[in-house]
């Protein structure tokens, strides 16, 4: 489990294509009790430790996590966003995350707001019922309110320590980014359309 509080950003060092797999490799400044099979977030993908060499770490993605969300488009000297996976005890700052694209957007819009940030996102239909004005959305694996919702987007406020410590602010209008819905506001959603469905039908 993850919080969407992005602990900083890592450089891909090298990307190795394999028949089934990609293997990227990651300069992680915090390794520190990081073990093999540890789960890391990577631009909000919950991906697992495969090695780790004086700080190097490479994960293995499948196809169908490359296809479904940002990280088929890495390239060697970009960046990631990373977090280390929740602890027993440690504090949540954002919103419980599993880690688990459910689809990706594009930013429509980009204005600098003095010193913070304002972004428009462009949603897929498939999960506009699960975007509401004050609920949480982690977008490339950081935790955020969202702002006013008009049809097919989102608005977004980013702060400056969210700025800081993330690679947000290097998004441009048109590029894609990764969308996750935490599971409390899935399992309502599905919950009261399944009621209002048999109400429906009883109708």
């Amino acid at each position: 489990m993850f919080t969407g509080i992005v602990q900083g950003t890592a450089k891909i060092v090298d990307i190795e294509q394999k028949e089934s797999i990609r293997t990227i490799f990651i300069d992680l400044p915090n390794v520190e009790l990081l073990e093999i099979g540890a789960s890391v977030s990577i631009d909000g993908v919950c991906l697992t430790a495969t090695e780790i060499n004086d700080g190097i770490v490479s994960f293995d993605i499948i196809q169908e996590t490359l296809s479904r969300s940002t990280l088929g488009d890495l390239e060697i000297g970009g960046v990631v966003n990373f977090e280390r996976s929740l602890k027993f005890g440690d504090e949540i700052g954002g919103h419980l995350l599993s880690g688990h694209v459910i689809a990706t957007g594009l930013v429509q819009d980009k204005v600098e707001t003095g010193e913070g940030l304002d972004l428009s996102i462009l949603m897929p239909l498939s999960i506009e019922k699960y975007i509401m004005e004050k609920g949480y959305v982690a977008i490339d694996g950081i935790s955020l309110t969202i702002g006013k919702v008009d049809d097919l987007r989102f608005n977004l406020h980013i702060i400056p320590e969210t700025i800081r410590q993330t690679k947000i602010n290097s998004k441009q209008v048109g590029d894609a980014v990764n969308i996750e819905i935490d599971s409390m506001t899935q399992t309502i959603v599905s919950t009261v359309e399944r009621l209002t469905g048999k109400v429906s039908d009883v109708i």
